[in-house]
């Protein structure tokens, strides 16, 4: 059984926390947080300290904390030659301290805390810095996810860019037409049956397949009537934007 630390309790750590603490093949011995209202276990067996120096011994240690502060907690950590990973999506394994042995653990994923997610489908990316903790952190990504991939932490950088696209920026388009329907008192809830079929066709079609709308038709009379019907400066930005790199992509002009 593979024993874990996690090291900080945010989105992802709590996610993954529940994920594991349900797990038979693993064990979760204890979080370190430095805020202790931030905890709410949901087991009575597995400690919680908000002191570094009593951090118990592991196998794997988890660190879910803000990637500008990674580095340095790292290298606060009192322990040497032990597995240390991150979960961030954006951060090399060179950002962790070097006195003990390091690694990733990046489930690419969306985490709120308020949403119960099932892990079986959700990709964890692992990296280490020798083959037994390779085999070691894939072992453990196994015991929740039937999709755990080795990348590199330059190949994992650009997934992670792609991540934002199509998860951060999109999330914010949602936000955007949102804010257009507020000002008529229409209810978001119109969009949402479009918003899943749009991401319902990905599991079928390639995203150039499945790509729709006035600027892909040429249609110049929809788009100039839409730009009309803004009336924020920053979502006719938006839109003249979309169109114009659709419009480029799909070579025609308007």
């Amino acid at each position: 059984m593979i024993s874990v630390v996690f090291l900080g309790f945010g989105n992802v750590n709590s996610h993954l926390f529940d994920a594991l603490v349900r797990n038979s093949k693993a064990s979760v011995l204890q979080v370190f947080n430095r805020n202790r209202t931030a905890i709410n276990f949901k087991s009575k067996n597995i400690s919680f300290t908000t002191d570094i120096t009593s951090i118990v011994d592991a196998d794997i240690y988890i660190i879910g904390i803000p990637d500008d502060a990674i580095s340095a907690f790292s290298e606060s950590l009192v322990f040497q030659n032990k597995l240390v990973v991150h979960t961030s999506g954006g951060a090399s394994i060179g950002v962790l301290s070097s006195k003990n042995r390091r690694g990733v653990f990046y489930p690419l994923q969306t985490f709120s805390k308020k949403r119960n997610l099932d892990f079986k489908e959700i990709p964890i990316c692992i990296e280490a810095e020798n083959d037994l903790d390779l085999q070691l952190l894939r072992q453990l990504g196994e015991t929740i996810s039937e999709n755990v991939v080795a990348i590199s932490s330059e190949k994992r950088a650009k997934l992670h860019l792609a991540a934002v696209f199509v998860n951060n920026f999109v999330n914010h388009l949602y936000y955007v037409g949102a804010e257009i329907l507020q000002t008529e008192k229409l209810p978001f809830n119109l969009l949402k049956p479009l918003i899943a079929e749009t991401a319902a066709k990905i599991e079928a079609l390639s995203p150039q397949e499945a790509q729709t709308g006035p600027a892909k038709r040429n249609d110049i009379k929809t788009v100039e009537k839409h730009l009309n019907l803004l009336d924020e400066k920053r979502h006719k930005e938006i839109y003249e934007l979309f169109t114009k790199e659709l419009n480029q992509k799909y070579g025609k002009e308007l």
